[in-house]
C-alpha cells in the first residue's frame, strides 16, 4: 500500500511538469518566444505558453497574421494577406476578422470580411476612378442593397454578382400612376369597345415581374397619354374623342407620336403637329422611339437615326413651347442612347421596362407593365408610374 501511494503521488506531481514541457513556454507574461505547430511558426509575446500580446504567425516565409493576440487567439488590431497577396489591416475578435481595410487593383475597400478574407457584409469601395460604392457584399462581390456615385451620377438600388440591377419600388397608393391609350384599347379583333371614363381605377399592375405591393391595388389614375399619329401618314381614329374625354374628366393629358423609319424626322413632326392637341396646360408631347436594329440600318445607321430624332424633338419643342419626353425601352437605352449624349442629358425619359427593378437611368416615367388592368377599359393596359411624388409632378 505504501509503495502504491508513493507511485500515485509521484504521478500527480509530475503532471504539471509534463504540461510545461509540452507547451514549451514559461508562465511569465510578455515573454518573447518562438514556437511551432502544424507547420506554422509563431514569434512574439506569450502568456502561460500561449500567444499573448504582440506577435507574428507565419507559414514558411508567408505572414499569416501580425498583430495583437490574447490567450492564443488573434484579438485586436493586426494585419494579414489574402490569397492574392493583398494586405488587410483590420480588427480581430476571437480569431475572426470582423472588419478591415484592403487596397488592391480594384481600389480601397473598407468593411466586413468572411473567413476566406473576401468582402462580405457591409462595406465601401473607392475604385481607381474615384467611384464610391457603399452597401452589401457577398463572397467578394456586390450583392444586395447599396448606392454608388460615378462622376456626378448616383445609383441607388440592388446589386447581384457585381451587376447593378436597379431599385425595387414599393407600390402603394401614395405613388402617382398613369396609363397610355391607343386604338388597341378600343379594338380587339372584330370587336369594338368604349371606355367608361367615370370608372377608371387601376386594379392590377401586371404579371410579367415580381412587385412589392403594400395593401390592395385600387389606385387612382393621375395622368394619361394618348397616341395621335404614327410616321407621316397614320392616325389613331380614337385620339380626338379620347383626348376630349380625358380632359373633360380632369385628367392631366398628353399626346404621343410613334416614330418610324420610313420618313424624316421633320416630316413626322409636321404630321404630328397638324393632327395633335397640345394645350398650354397639357403634359409635354412624347416621341415613342421603338425602332428595330434592321429598321435603324434602313434609315442609314444610328447617327442618321439620331439626326432625325433631333429634328422631331426640336421642331415640336419650338412649335409647342414644351420640351418633349422621349419614350424608349431599357434595351434601346443600353444600345443607343450613349451615342446621343445631348439628348440623353437634355430630354426627360420615359422608359418601358417590364422587370422587377426600376430602370437604370435618370427618368421621369417608368412603364412597368403592358398587361395591367383598369376598371372601365377592356383588356390589357400599359401601367406607368411617375418617378417622384405629387410635388415633383
Amino acid at each position: 500500500m505504501k509503495s502504491g501511494l508513493r507511485h500515485i503521488l509521484s504521478t500527480f506531481l509530475f503532471l504539471p511538469f509534463l504540461a510545461l514541457l509540452f507547451n514549451g513556454c514559461t508562465v511569465k507574461t510578455n515573454d518573447v518566444a518562438k514556437m511551432s505547430w502544424q507547420g506554422k511558426t509563431y514569434q512574439g509575446q506569450t502568456l502561460h505558453g500561449k500567444p499573448d500580446g504582440l506577435g507574428t504567425l507565419s507559414n514558411g516565409d508567408s505572414i499569416i497574421y501580425s498583430g495583437i493576440w490574447k490567450n492564443g487567439l488573434r484579438q485586436g488590431k493586426g494585419w494579414t494577406l489574402d490569397s492574392l497577396g493583398n494586405r488587410i489591416d483590420g480588427v480581430w475578435n476571437h480569431d475572426t476578422l470582423t472588419s478591415g481595410v484592403r487596397r488592391d487593383s480594384a481600389g480601397l475597400y473598407k468593411g466586413d470580411f468572411n473567413r476566406q478574407l473576401q468582402a462580405n457584409g457591409y462595406g465601401t469601395l473607392i475604385d481607381n476612378q474615384s467611384t464610391l460604392y457603399e452597401g452589401f457584399w457577398q463572397k467578394g462581390s456586390r450583392r444586395g442593397f447599396g448606392f454608388s456615385s460615378q462622376h456626378r451620377f448616383f445609383r441607388v438600388g440592388e446589386w447581384k454578382d457585381d451587376v447593378y440591377k436597379g431599385e425595387r419600388l414599393n407600390y402603394n397608393s401614395s405613388r402617382l400612376y398613369g396609363i397610355d391609350l391607343s386604338k388597341y384599347q378600343h379594338v380587339k379583333g372584330k370587336h369594338r369597345y368604349g371606355i367608361d371614363w367615370s370608372r377608371l381605377r387601376i386594379t392590377h399592375l401586371g404579371t410579367l415581374s415580381k412587385k412589392n405591393v403594400s395593401g390592395h391595388v385600387n389606385y387612382k389614375i393621375s395622368f394619361i397619354f394618348i397616341k395621335s399619329t404614327e410616321g407621316s401618314s397614320m392616325l389613331n381614329p380614337y385620339y380626338l374623342s379620347d383626348y376630349a374625354a380625358s380632359r373633360k374628366h380632369g385628367y392631366p393629358t398628353g399626346t404621343y407620336h410613334y416614330f418610324t423609319h420610313r420618313s424624316s424626322g421633320s416630316q413626322q413632326a409636321a404630321f404630328f403637329l397638324s393632327n395633335s392637341c397640345v394645350a398650354q396646360n397639357d403634359l409635354p408631347p412624347v416621341l415613342d422611339l421603338e425602332l428595330l436594329p434592321s429598321q435603324i440600318r434602313k434609315m442609314g445607321g444610328v447617327t442618321v437615326m439620331w439626326q432625325n430624332v433631333r429634328a422631331w424633338l426640336r421642331t415640336v419643342e419650338r412649335r409647342t413651347g414644351k420640351r418633349p419626353i422621349l419614350y424608349i425601352s431599357q434595351t434601346f437605352v443600353n444600345r443607343y442612347l450613349d451615342s446621343a449624349p445631348d439628348i440623353k442629358h437634355s430630354y426627360p425619359v420615359w422608359i418601358a421596362r417590364y422587370g422587377e427593378y426600376k430602370p437604370d437611368i435618370k427618368l421621369k416615367i417608368w412603364q412597368l407593365a403592358p398587361d395591367g388592368r383598369v376598371d372601365g377599359i377592356h383588356g390589357a393596359v400599359d401601367i406607368n408610374v411617375f418617378n417622384g411624388y405629387k410635388i415633383e409632378f
